[in-house]
């Protein structure tokens, strides 16, 4: 399993449940992969390729650590005994990593496996070029199987790219559970942030860049203050790559964070610290103007927190209205400041406490680690030759009353 060193919700939900049905795994991590659980479970080899990946580091000393991990990674495919490769994500140099380094996997005579977490992140993110997305069609063209987590994913890629749909398989993106979910209570989480427990509490949670939208929902919780104040909006997550976007949207939000209507963290969340985020939270608002599948709504689903999402992607399938939360127009600040009281003054919010559950429990049968590991169990299989894994009852959407609503 190759994971790019990164992605630590990903990669630990979907090793250990590959583990916990017989297969044999070396996982080649990184500082921040690194793990307890990982060390003396059984089929695991953990393989510290990656190292330290601090962004604090000088150039010199970055330009040293990429350079031992290549060597350390192409060392190590050389004389590695899998078969098959899993790539989770590319390493630093992404064009190299989906040119050079996939055809040595292949003079290897590994069987290459893809989990395509973003068909072509760059147009999501208008920095699409030419190169870009040569290198992405000669990775998925050189790739055995692609793994894909939406039929809207797999239509990309037949479309765009020229891949057969027999080499593309749609699996479900594993729900979180790698990060703690202890007894804290939200009264308990609010007054841990120094938050009001009377206050409707918003949460922006993940990475900050234009695609995310944070400046959408900014201009919609701007105009729903100038109609009450029973509201709190925490922004937490850390820009990335974006310098002039976040500067601009630091002076939009100078005053609120000052008088204390915003709460801002623009940094790093560790693991350690997400749940009381979450937790604090009354619901979770993704305004995205871009998106393929958003791992940040199953982490608020592992909380029970309902989801508002703008309409982008696959995010609507994923969302049942007035159950687990509401969906608005992309792109539209009105319109989301308007679901967001919508959803304050629902059955949803006034029956929160109640609900919390129905949405975790709705969120692990449909995005169970048993069904993703069963199903690239069976992609294993098939590239190697080897029967099937045996078929097992899983619970599957319909199980439970928002799953049956969901389905019908």
């Amino acid at each position: 399993m190759l994971t790019g060193g990164g992605d630590r919700h990903y990669a630990f939900g979907l090793a250990t449940a590959l583990i916990a049905k017989g297969a044999a795994l070396d996982f080649i991590g990184s500082d921040d992969l690194d793990c307890p659980e990982f060390h003396g479970m059984p089929g695991m080899n953990f393989l510290n390729l990656r190292g330290d990946q601090r962004l604090n580091a000088g150039v010199g000393r970055k330009v040293r650590r990429v350079s031992i991990y290549y060597a350390k990674l192409i060392g190590y495919a050389a004389l590695a005994k899998p078969k098959i490769f899993h790539i989770l994500w590319n390493n630093k140099f992404e064009f190299f990593d989906r040119t050079l380094l996939m055809l040595y996997y292949r003079l290897l005579r590994k069987r290459i496996v893809f989990t395509a977490h973003n068909v072509n992140a760059g147009r999501r993110d208008s920095e699409d070029t030419r190169l870009n997305r040569l290198t992405l069609r000669i990775q998925y063209q050189l790739a055995d199987h692609i793994f894909v987590h939406t039929e809207k994913m797999k239509l990309e890629l037949t479309e765009d790219f020229g891949v057969k749909g027999a080499r593309i398989t749609i699996i479900p993106y594993g729900i979180n559970n790698a990060v703690p979910n202890t007894q804290l209570t939200t009264s308990e989480a609010k007054r841990r942030l120094g938050i009001h427990t009377h206050k409707r509490t918003i949460l922006f949670y993940g990475r900050i860049a234009p695609a995310k939208g944070l400046d959408l929902l900014i201009a919609a919780y701007q105009q729903i203050l100038g109609r009450s104040e029973d509201y709190q909006l925490i922004i937490a997550g850390r820009p990335d790559r974006c310098e002039s976007y976040w500067n601009a949207l630091q002076e939009v939000i100078q005053e609120d964070v000052e008088t204390g209507r915003i709460l801002l963290r623009a940094e790093f969340i560790p693991d350690d610290a997400t749940e009381v985020y979450f937790k604090a939270a009354d619901v979770l608002v993704l305004p995205y103007r871009e998106i393929f599948q958003s791992g940040v709504l199953f982490l608020g689903y592992t909380y029970g927190l309902p989801v508002l999402a703008a309409d982008v992607g696959s995010l609507r399938g994923d969302i049942i209205e007035g159950k687990t939360g509401f969906v608005f127009r992309p792109d539209d600040p009105a319109d989301l400041a308007r679901t967001v009281e919508r959803y304050f003054s629902s059955d949803l919010f006034g029956n929160l406490n109640t609900r919390r559950q129905e949405i975790r429990d709705y969120a692990t049968e449909r995005h169970s680690w048993d069904v993703v590991g069963h199903m690239t169990m069976g992609v294993y299989a098939g590239l190697l030759g080897l029967p099937a894994p045996e078929e097992r009852l899983v619970r599957g959407a319909s199980s439970s009353s928002l799953g049956a609503k969901a389905s019908s």
